[in-house]
């Protein structure tokens, strides 16, 4: 039956290729979508993942930067400045806001540093300097590339305008990229004289970070204190919220494409060899045999289109974002290993319908076709 099964598939190689090649793009679907998911979902929070102070101090009951907002009097980061443990504090204010450069919009965190603060500033620039006067900004690279907007021109936020000084790596999001200008430029945008958005606290040296988040929330009234793991992982988790109801979507439907791909033709190659499949029967062959080979044929197909799926996600899709750097892709195994799970189960359900009509084929029939 085997045999018979490898015979049927070489025998419509046309068929094969280009069933295969339908379910590999059905599955480079599914891995796209979510390297899309998780590298955006990353990307948005390379802020607090690079500048990486201890202790992320903020206003009480909130718990991440993204899509938050947070005022902390200014007095506050005086009086954790001066607690055992703490080495240095750097305030910043924080904004979300559209960017508008020429004809171009751009959805950015904005983020405003005092004249000192350069340690929760840019982590790399690949051209120009770093802000030193009022009404300048960096902007990410990627940003320049995409636009044409580059050092020396104007953008606006809200309803001041800024001119690039410097272009960052590493800051650009297609969904939220991290822009920075002066703190007192920010601090009139808010009107927030007198308050910070967030603490960033290094701690000395041997104090312990989950020690210190803890002395601060007891001892400084209304705030709430995350170490830097902490704090990350709270980003993370809200960043990828947000879309993961889009991404089981596609995964539900590229998976339903791809089994009726491997469904029909497995039932086409059936109905053309349903003359033998009937002889077979008729020599006393069961059911069970002839149902073990089709799954069979279902399997090899949906595994030819899992590799060349495969393929694509090791070899070719890093290569994508050289092409078009606004895209942030991260392929994962774990993901690798769910499309894996997702091809058994297509193959099985590919499996139903020829299975059925074997099931249903009469040996009789070999001598009516």
């Amino acid at each position: 039956m085997f045999k018979w099964t490898w015979k049927s598939l070489s025998s419509q190689r046309g068929t094969l290729a280009g069933s295969a090649l339908g379910i590999a793009f059905t599955f480079i679907l599914v891995i796209f979508f979510d390297a899309v998911w998780r590298g955006e979902s990353v990307q948005i929070v390379s802020y607090p993942d690079h500048v990486k102070p201890d202790v992320w101090v903020m206003q009480s009951g909130v718990g991440n930067m993204h899509m938050a907002m947070s005022f902390v009097w200014d007095w506050k980061a005086d009086q954790i400045a001066k607690m055992p443990g703490v080495k240095r504090v750097t305030p910043i204010l924080y904004m979300t806001s559209v960017v508008s450069a020429g004809k171009h919009r751009m959805f950015a965190f904005i983020v405003g540093l005092l004249p000192d603060a350069k340690r929760a500033g840019p982590w790399k620039l690949t051209a120009g300097r770093h802000i030193g006067n009022p009404q300048e900004a960096v902007i990410p690279d990627v940003f320049s590339k995409i636009t044409g907007i580059g050092i020396g021109d104007q953008l606006r936020i809200v309803d001041k305008s800024f001119t690039v000084v410097g272009l960052s790596s590493g800051t650009y999001s297609s969904a939220n990229s991290v822009l920075f200008v002066p703190f007192a430029d920010l601090e009139e945008i808010l009107s927030s004289s007198g308050t910070y958005s967030y603490l960033l606290v290094d701690a000395k040296e041997g104090t312990d970070p989950n020690d210190l988040a803890k002395r601060i929330r007891d001892q400084v009234e209304k705030v709430n204190a995350l170490t830097q793991k902490e704090f990350v992982s709270n980003d993370l988790s809200m960043a990828k919220q947000m879309g993961v109801g889009i991404i089981v979507i596609m995964t539900a439907i590229c998976s339903a494409l791809a089994a009726l791909i491997v469904g029909f033709t497995s039932y086409s190659l059936v109905i053309r060899r349903r003359r033998e499949i009937a002889i077979i029967k008729a020599l006393g062959i069961g059911n069970d045999k002839i149902l073990i080979s089709v799954i069979v044929q279902s399997g090899i197909l949906t595994f030819i289109g899992f590799i060349m799926a495969m393929l694509f996600a090791l070899f070719v899709m890093p290569a994508v974002p050289l092409l078009l750097p606004q895209l942030t892709l991260a392929v994962s195994t774990p993901a690798l290993f769910q499309i894996g799970l997702i091809a058994l189960v297509v193959a099985v359900l590919g499996a139903l319908i020829p299975a059925w009509f074997v099931s249903r084929l009469d040996p009789a029939t070999a001598f009516h076709i």
